[in-house]
């Protein structure tokens, strides 16, 4: 694949739903792409890899999402999403793996995923579970020559920070999602992303406004990009301070497809001048 520039413009794709020309029609050539639960990977890298190499598109993560994972509420994120259900975590460390072997065979060095609400208390047997499980992902995606990246959002920054540090592992980095941090409630993603900042290896471009406070465990509502509360000049400001390296990956989710599309390639055109501005 093409090497990426720093901060350069990408997406957020799904495996089965969007193709690389569909992407590039938006004004992009590389993102990270989503493997969802139900997605067969038995064949797939060979496609992929060829898809890869005729479009010019680069991949800088493949994103692993596991069946039964529900983001309807908050109470049904921390009961299905991640590794915090304990009746599935053993099949989703196999299908994590899987997506690692799926990656590593396509050229891509990162895996990433939710990895559900992590427990605040250090003896608590999930935090113990989470943390051993998280220990063995990284070390299988190590023996790929890859990192294990964990999405933001479900936990606050200093909550995953002290994770990161438990769990030990050198190549266990983040992929920060700005809109997250505002969706759950858990802090300004600004000033997480200076707690963090060292642990960042990808990023979503996303927007989203706070949950309504009157409404017991709802979450907030996606917005098109620089529609929410983020404030993407901040956050694409705070990238360049701290250093970051990466691409930009739109995320959009909708379930209208062609809303989706515009929402992306309007918040190409955003990112675009945001960083016209900066120069």
């Amino acid at each position: 694949m093409q090497s990426v520039s720093p901060m350069e413009i990408g997406v957020m794709m799904w495996a089965g739903r969007d193709s690389l020309a569909g992407m590039k029609a938006l004004g992009v050539r590389c993102g990270q792409l989503g493997i969802a639960g139900e997605y067969d990977l038995s064949r797939a890298a060979e496609a992929w890899k060829a898809d890869l190499a005729r479009e010019g598109f680069s991949l800088v993560t493949v994103f692993c999402a596991y069946i039964g994972e529900s983001y309807a509420d908050a109470l049904t994120v921390q009961q299905t999403v991640g590794f915090i259900p304990p009746a599935t975590r053993a099949e989703r460390e196999k299908r994590t793996c899987e997506v690692s072997d799926f990656a590593a065979a396509i050229g891509v060095g990162s895996i990433a995923c939710h990895a559900g609400f992590v427990p605040e208390d250090h003896s608590d047997p999930d935090y113990v579970a989470v943390r051993d499980m998280v220990r063995r992902i990284c070390d299988y995606a190590a023996s790929n020559g890859q990192n294990f990246a964990l999405e933001t959002g479900q936990e606050p920054a200093v909550v995953l920070l002290r994770f990161f540090e438990d769990v030990n592992r050198p190549n266990l980095r983040i992929n920060f999602d700005p809109a997250n941090m505002i969706l759950y409630g858990t802090g300004d993603p600004v000033e997480a992303l200076g707690v963090l900042g060292k642990h960042v290896e990808s990023v979503h471009a996303k927007d989203g406004d706070w949950p309504p406070q009157d409404v017991s465990g709802a979450l907030g509502t996606e917005r098109p990009l620089g529609q929410g509360s983020v404030g993407m000049e901040r956050f694409v400001a705070k990238l360049k301070e701290i250093g970051y390296r990466g691409t930009l990956n739109i995320e959009r989710e909708v379930d209208n497809q062609q809303q989706r599309l515009a929402d992306i390639a309007m918040a190409v055109k955003l990112l675009e001048k945001l960083q016209g501005l900066m120069l």
